[in-house]
């Protein structure tokens, strides 16, 4: 959220309610890391692992988030990044690929393209086959027509720029 949604025009959060509200995102976000990476894979038989009803809801606004990360506004594009690589672990059947699509259209700059090969570089190592999933959903959507023209040439110059 912008500050101004926050606090009224021209006041500013004091420094310290700044860093104790930090500290509780870094918290929440490790609970819910724990979470994430302590499901493991059940065994024939078992029951499914919990569910983390928060990452079930945030399942539907992967580009949302994709799109206020790209923001790069303060320290928040960190926890937002932190929190895209989480959902992408929990429900690795689409939201990892279609993350990665959304970050690789949308970047317009070194800086926010960086956040796409930094979340590939956090998923890659527990995910097997991010790369063509990311490939395939990059160019499914392509094919189905669901891209505007500046956004297909942007999605290029982005995979040029990696290459």
């Amino acid at each position: 959220m912008p500050a101004s949604v926050i606090t009224p025009p021209g006041f500013t959060l004091h420094d310290g309610v700044r860093e104790a509200c930090d500290r509780v995102i870094q918290l929440l976000l490790l609970h819910l890391q724990k979470l994430v990476y302590n499901r493991g894979v059940p065994a024939p038989g078992d029951s499914p692992p919990r569910a983390v009803p928060f990452l079930d809801a945030l399942k539907p606004h992967v580009r949302d988030l994709c799109v206020e990360t790209l923001r790069l506004e303060r320290k928040r594009f960190l926890w937002q990044h932190q929190l895209l690589g989480l959902l992408a672990v929990y429900s690795p059947a689409h939201c990892a690929s279609d993350a990665l699509f959304f970050l690789l259209t949308l970047a317009r700059a070194p800086e926010e393209l960086a956040l796409a090969t930094q979340l590939y570089a956090v998923l890659s190592s527990c995910l097997t086959d991010l790369l063509p999933a990311a490939v395939k959903t990059c160019v499914c959507q392509i094919h189905a027509g669901r891209l505007p023209e500046s956004q297909i040439a942007q999605l290029f110059r982005n995979f040029a720029s990696l290459l």
